[in-house]
């Protein structure tokens, strides 16, 4: 089906008045980008509407855990000492991690996981978060300095504004933006890109898509994670996750591995000569 600009619009408007997306400042690149790429292979408006808004749910990810973004922002600055040793500190970042699926099954070994990360890496200097999600939080156990570009990028304007909040709080300059990583990749170079737990969901969003979008960030090193389990720990996924990746290699990618838990970090080199932003 052929669909105008006029009827994108209207559609990416009738979705953000919904009663489900009116607070949440979603993106509406995103909601554009699926009713764009869903049209050609459907035969109806209300077909597309349909699954646009199937689709949008598992983009979202409210299953995952959405917290109450006014209610955090007020207890963090309740916090006194800022410094990234501080327990006040540490246990707010605990507990917000915590209500969050793909960040709180990462918290016994958060320690463990950026020391083998950057062991792996190297201390960078500027850092893409890709998708954050509330990943941020995690920077008191990353070991890296309140110097560090910390770029984080997600599609919902709350969560955004809260991790502003957050840097600001750590003496860090506020560099989270609500932009669609997959509609409009960042151009800013940088040591590290961080990808975690997201490019399964950006496969089921648009197959394919990966290759694409890793090969146009301009980073030294891209870290991939991807959970090696379902969310029960029933289902080992180590298997079909590393095809997933490979499938996706950008032209001469060298990748390898490091398993921590139940999370497998793909750390993919690239020939690209990214400088320091």
């Amino acid at each position: 089906m052929k669909i105008d600009e006029t009827a994108v619009q209207a559609m990416v408007a009738k979705v953000l008045d919904s009663k489900k997306y009116r607070h949440s400042g979603l993106n509406p690149a995103t909601i554009e980008d699926l009713i764009k790429d869903e049209a050609p292979h459907t035969t109806s408006l209300k077909e597309l509407l349909k699954i646009v808004r199937r689709k949008l749910h598992n983009v979202v990810a409210p299953y995952l855990g959405e917290p109450d973004y006014a209610a955090l922002t007020e207890d963090l600055q309740k916090i006194q000492d800022r410094s990234l040793d501080s327990p006040q500190l540490i246990e707010f970042c605990r507990t917000a991690l915590s209500g969050h699926a793909s960040t709180a099954e990462r918290i016994p070994v958060m320690s463990e996981f950026y020391s083998q990360l950057f062991a792996a890496t190297g201390q960078p200097h500027t850092i893409l978060d890709l998708a954050c999600g509330l990943h941020p939080l995690a920077f008191p156990w990353m070991g890296l300095p309140i110097t560090v570009r910390y770029h984080a990028y997600d599609i919902l304007q709350p969560r955004v504004d809260f991790i502003n909040q957050f840097f600001l709080k750590l003496g860090m300059a506020p560099l989270a933006e609500n932009r669609d990583v997959l509609v409009n990749p960042p151009t800013q170079p940088a040591d590290l890109g961080i990808f975690f737990k997201e490019a399964h969901r950006f496969e089921k969003r648009q197959p394919g898509c990966n290759r694409v979008f890793w090969e146009s960030l301009h980073v030294k090193t891209l870290a991939v994670s991807l959970p090696s389990q379902n969310l029960s720990g029933t289902l080992n996924l180590l298997d079909g996750h590393r095809r997933l990746v490979h499938a996706n290699l950008p032209e001469n990618g060298r990748v390898n591995e490091i398993l921590v838990d139940t999370e497998i970090i793909f750390l993919i080199e690239t020939n690209l000569d990214a400088q320091n932003g």
